[in-house]
């Protein structure tokens, strides 16, 4: 099962998969989507599991413990299967099979398709699921099926089996990476758990607005801008940033893409660990932009790890599928030793210290060493790769056990921190990150300095840049937007109709380009455009050096050209660039709702920083 299938057969509307993300914790054979589908889900299908213990790792995102559905009166319990722990340590199963549903299936079928316009079928096939490496492998099981009607039936099968979040992980990075549903638009991670990025007193009045007022009759819900705390605190002058939901549904997507952990055909990408340098460098240089427009200095790392941390962060979150806040972090406190049982994590401080120590030996040393005992060298081109794989510990890493989980562990450490859905809201992410692109930087500094011939490009000179748009040249325009999303797709076991939320966030003027370039070759030459944007001035308001300041350059764009003679290249912000591996989501208008935005880049109303 953990095998792809190259030539894979499409047969039933795939489209329908993606109604499975609907309403995360209400059955399968619940109405769903905006047409009122109702899967036929075969009887045999309708025994509900509860699951009392099963310790995850939960690829690539945060180790979680797999806690009870919670389906009300249980019925008769008439079986318990326990697994002992497998050797690697990481799961543990206790399942109870409570007989809920199947005994008035055919009661369900009838209540619920009365009201359906559309009948999807299931197939009754046999699934693999009760293995006790049920988590590690549901990806597998997801990629290695044979057709979209079998990779409908075990989503079927499985997602009233499985902690919501774990589904949703799975499918989703299943139906990126299988061949015969890569063309599908996942539904924006904020539809299934908008509880992962709204107040908690919204859902009250959500509720309240979807029992008591009609359909069209309903108003959207505001959120105040600062509603996590208020600008005497001042971190909070950021807020706007860290809680955006854009940047953080893009920080969710990309470890879609890119996770650390799963079927190696799924992690082993071109140029990964690079990029998730990249991605979060980027990251780095954007906020630490976004301070110097709200006059705060740049990003302190977190390097001393016995220290007491002054930023205090109240997410004022609750989920929704575990029943319980976010936990808060008060001012002033210290990292502790990690000993959570219940998720079968143990981690020391001491332990962080000894891995970051022999990740730092590896880059004095320019090698590093493999699971073998041999020596793999950080060369100037490949090194950078092999660096970020053992830094995240991704299983591309050359040995996990000796260079450990630093990134990982040190996201674990920190509430909601260790969900990357939820990560970027905490200031201590970018302390975190802040030292974790330390890192980088000090193996970069080890490499040959660039030759003129490397960065030249002979015959071709650029010889004006100008920007227009809001009214003025060679300046951005920025505002405060507010846009609408929809949550009645994560509101489960409530009234059908949309019941919407209003954010405010930030925005900016349309603006275009225009880029004079000079070809005094002969013929026609190819090349690549990139666009960069950085500060003029540090926050001591001193121009920069430029060791500094290109940690401050953050991509704009980036597109190939032909050039003839004298070109004039012109584009705006929507130029249609590649941006899947971080950069900008050009998918759609950047004055569109939000709850449009498919989260797979960064925003478009977060590409130019406030001013």
């Amino acid at each position: 099962m953990g095998r792809y299938y190259q030539n894979i057969i499409t047969m039933s509307n795939k489209k329908n998969i993606l109604l499975l993300f609907d309403r995360p914790q209400e059955p399968s054979f619940m109405v769903k989507g905006d047409n009122n589908s109702v899967f036929e889900v075969p009887p045999d299908y309708l025994v509900r599991i509860m699951y009392s213990h099963l310790f995850v790792d939960f690829h690539g995102q945060a180790r979680i413990l797999i806690r009870s559905l919670g389906i009300g009166k249980t019925g008769k319990i008439h079986k318990v299967e326990t697994s002992k722990p497998p050797g690697d340590g990481k799961t543990t199963l206790v399942l109870y099979k409570a007989d809920k549903y199947k005994s008035i299936g055919p009661q369900l079928t009838n209540r619920f398709g009365e009201d359906a316009k559309e009948k999807i079928p299931v197939n009754n096939i046999s699934v693999p699921l009760w293995h006790r490496r049920l988590a590690g492998r549901l990806i597998d099981i997801f990629l290695g099926v044979r057709n979209v009607d079998d990779l409908l039936s075990v989503a079927v099968y499985s997602r009233d089996r499985v902690n919501p979040y774990l589904f949703n992980y799975a499918l989703s990075v299943a139906l990126l990476h299988r061949s015969d549903t890569q063309d599908l638009d996942l539904p924006s991670f904020i539809h299934s758990f908008p509880d992962k990025y709204v107040d908690s007193k919204v859902f009250t009045q959500a509720r309240e607005e979807a029992t008591v007022v009609p359909a069209g009759s309903r108003t959207p819900i505001e959120i105040p801008i600062d509603y996590t705390a208020s600008n005497l605190e001042s971190e909070h002058r950021l807020a706007y940033f860290r809680e955006d939901l854009g940047i953080n549904l893009h920080h969710w997507h990309w470890h879609l893409v890119y996770p650390f952990e799963a079927a190696r055909q799924v992690v082993n990408k071109n140029r990964r660990g690079e990029l998730f340098y990249y991605m979060h460098q980027q990251i780095m240089a954007r906020y630490n932009f976004e301070r110097l427009c709200n006059k705060m200095k740049r990003v302190e790392r977190f390097n001393e790890w016995k220290t007491e941390i002054k930023e205090a962060y109240f997410p004022k979150l609750d989920s929704l599928v575990a029943s319980r806040p976010w936990p808060a972090r008060v001012a002033n406190q210290k990292l502790r030793d990690l000993n959570r049982p219940v998720d079968q994590i143990k981690v020391d401080i001491a332990d962080l210290e000894r891995w970051n120590q022999r990740i730092f030996d590896a880059i004095a040393s320019g090698e590093v060493r493999t699971e073998n005992g041999q020596k793999m060298s950080l060369t100037e081109f490949e090194g950078i790769d092999v660096l970020g794989n053992v830094v995240e510990s991704s299983i591309l890493s050359p040995d996990r056990s000796y260079y450990g989980d630093l990134h990982n562990m040190g996201h674990e450490s920190f509430g909601v921190m260790g969900d990357s859905a939820t990560a970027m809201r905490d200031p201590i992410f970018y302390r975190w990150h802040a030292y974790i692109d330390y890192m980088f930087q000090q193996f970069k500094e080890r490499l040959p300095r660039y030759t003129a011939n490397q960065l030249n490009y002979p015959g071709i000179t650029v010889q004006e840049v100008k920007l227009e748009g809001g009214g003025q040249s060679n300046t951005f325009q920025t505002f405060w937007q507010q846009s609408d999303v929809d949550l009645s797709r994560g509101m489960d076991f409530q009234p059908r109709g949309p019941v919407f939320v209003r954010f405010t966030h930030l925005q900016h003027q349309a603006f275009t380009y225009k880029i004079t370039v000079n070809n005094e070759s002969n013929g026609n030459r190819e090349g690549t455009c990139r666009i960069f944007l950085a500060p003029k001035h540090d926050e001591r308001g001193n121009p920069w050096l430029f060791r500094e300041q290109r940690l401050m350059f953050i991509e704009l764009d980036k597109f190939k050209v032909n050039l003839v003679s004298v070109e004039l290249l012109t584009g705006d912000e929507y130029h249609g660039s590649k941006r899947s591996q971080m950069l900008v989501d050009r998918g759609i208008d950047a004055r569109a709702s939000i709850s449009n935005f498919c989260g797979c880049g960064w925003p478009q109303h977060m590409l130019i920083p406030k001013g």
